[in-house]
């Protein structure tokens, strides 16, 4: 059975879908304020992982995902993205050729943009191969703040002198 619960997160109120199947679905919602409930059992590890990556105390996650009926590309994909480590980042090409096929670059960014498992599927590590910042559900500025979370030393906005 498919249950939900909410978590508060220094960048807004998440909510988290899942089963004994494993999470099916982490996404930023609109709310000003998460509302508190209790945390279904199916859901209990992936709610305290996800505070520790919040807190920057965890940089793997160790959870069963469940992608359901997602078609076999994008769950290339969001493997493919399971396995860039937390404070790296790797470009949407760099996927397309992991997956043995450069030239799918654009489905690469679009099976990202339908990535239904923010955070633990690391889509906002996905960039340019200029390195430019591109492309993320939730804008770019909670993109780079994901990336400045993770990696400070490269990520960080630079401030000004004057």
């Amino acid at each position: 059975m498919l249950e939900k619960t909410y978590l508060s997160s220094p960048f807004g109120c998440w909510e988290i879908q899942g089963s004994e199947l494993g999470i099916s679905r982490v996404q930023l919602t609109e709310k000003t304020s998460c509302p508190e409930e209790p945390v279904p059992q199916a859901l209990q590890d992936g709610v305290r992982q996800l505070e520790e990556y919040f807190r920057g105390e965890r940089r793997e996650f160790d959870l069963k995902l469940d992608f359901g009926r997602a078609p076999d590309f994008n769950v290339a994909v969001w493997k493919q993205l399971l396995q860039v480590p937390y404070g790296h980042t790797t470009s949407y090409l760099a996927i397309a050729e992991a997956l043995n096929n450069p030239a799918s670059v654009r489905a690469v960014g679009q099976a990202n943009a339908h990535n239904p498992i923010a955070i633990i599927v690391p889509c906002h590590r996905c960039i340019a191969k200029s390195g430019d910042l591109q492309g993320y559900f939730y804008g770019l500025d909670m993109k780079r703040a994901l990336l400045e979370l993770e990696n400070p030393a490269s990520f960080a906005r630079q401030g000004t002198l004057f």
